[in-house]
């Protein structure tokens, strides 16, 4: 298909609760949001990208930047191209996976409602409703952590995920096993320990965690697979994998039992894909992360763990989780699941009235 023009749309929306990680604290989302407009109709793409780098290098400012300046000229400037073009394109340019990502997950959307085809089609999902965990954020104190909980337990959420951090990791956890028996319980340290924490983490043995996730800086995946030597928790990775090379190199290290696939962290859909392939043929287990998506990534994501080897469930949470309205249809719980869209491409539709309200700034690129 051509690709006309694309739209650079930033909306601010807030969260429905404050949500701290080891990182900092969240109280509202700046997004960039990618429209594709093409000869053959339009798609929608959302950059996870966060207003601080501190999740990974890339933030939001930069990745309009980049997009502008960079990634989509020679895009719009060719006579046809595909999502699957995308990244031999755009290969010259370094990094920027979750830009990089927005503009191919746009270009998807729109090849995909032009054939009639939705993103569960295409991943080849083998599931119409997808488990579904809830990520609680680190909270002031133990008590209001076990009422967070028990909340999100009433709603049917079928695994909980805890913040961790220095000072805040084995009491929270061992309340939260002791209160709620044996819930299906995991554990995000998003970088915040260093290997000589070795022993102080394997205290977390004792809860029968599912995993704990990327617990030393994301440059160190051989000291992951040193840890992995004291720790009998399996260590998922998360920040570490950014490409199917990564996941090789940190299966073959015995740095991971289990990995985390996020697209927009890999660049794309197509990449966490051959992700999902590449742990299938080494059976390693992957779940689907989140980063706090609207529905437009929620969408996306619903339908890629609804794959064969998404075994665990993800963060792919109800719209309500993070925000009181969405800006597309909500997706909503249903006995602890989510249906995965089965309409073209994305499968859900923007609310544009709502849109238009929450925008804070939008640019239109042309060929």
């Amino acid at each position: 298909m051509k690709l006309e023009a694309v739209e650079l749309r930033r909306i601010r929306i807030s969260l429905v609760s404050p949500f701290e990680t080891s990182f900092g604290t969240q109280l509202e989302r700046d997004i960039l949001l990618v429209k594709t407009i093409t000869d053959q109709g339009e798609g929608w793409g959302e950059c996870v990208a966060g207003e601080e780098p501190d999740y990974s290098s890339e933030y939001v400012e930069a990745a309009q930047h980049v997009l502008v300046h960079h990634l989509l000229p020679p895009l719009l400037g060719r006579p046809s191209v595909s999502a699957g073009d995308i990244a031999g394109v755009l290969r010259k340019f370094h990094g920027h996976r979750m830009a990089k990502a927005c503009i191919e997950m746009a270009v998807l959307d729109a090849e995909l409602r032009a054939k009639r085809e939705s993103f569960a089609q295409y991943f080849g999902a083998v599931r119409t409703a997808v488990d579904c965990g809830v990520s609680v954020g680190i909270h002031r104190s133990i008590p209001e952590l076990l009422t967070t909980v028990g909340g999100y337990l009433d709603q049917g959420y079928r695994r909980v995920k805890l913040k961790i951090k220095p000072g805040w990791d084995v009491e929270p956890v061992r309340a939260v096993r002791e209160r709620f028996g044996d819930v299906p319980l995991q554990v995000d340290a998003n970088t915040a320990y260093s290997v000589s924490d070795a022993a102080h983490l394997a205290e977390l043995d004792a809860f029968d965690l599912l995993l704990i996730e990327q617990p030393l800086p994301e440059d160190q995946v051989l000291a992951h697979a040193e840890l992995a030597k004291t720790v009998r928790t399996p260590i998922c990775l998360d920040e570490s994998i950014t490409s199917e090379q990564a996941a090789a190199d940190a299966i073959a290290l015995g740095a991971c039992r289990i990995i985390n696939i996020k697209p927009g962290r890999v660049g794309g859909y197509l990449e966490a894909r051959r992700i999902h392939d590449l742990c299938a043929r080494h059976e390693i287990p992957v779940w689907m992360g989140g980063m706090l998506e609207t529905g437009l990534g929620r969408a996306g994501n619903v339908a890629m763990a609804a794959m064969p080897n998404f075994s665990l469930p993800g963060d792919t949470s109800a719209s309500s989780r993070y925000y009181h309205r969405d800006i597309t249809e909500p997706f909503v719980l249903v006995d602890g699941r989510l249906d995965v869209p089965s309409g073209p491409g994305l499968g859900v539709n923007v609310d544009q009235a709502y849109l238009d309200e929450i925008t804070t700034s939008s640019q239109l690129l042309t060929g």
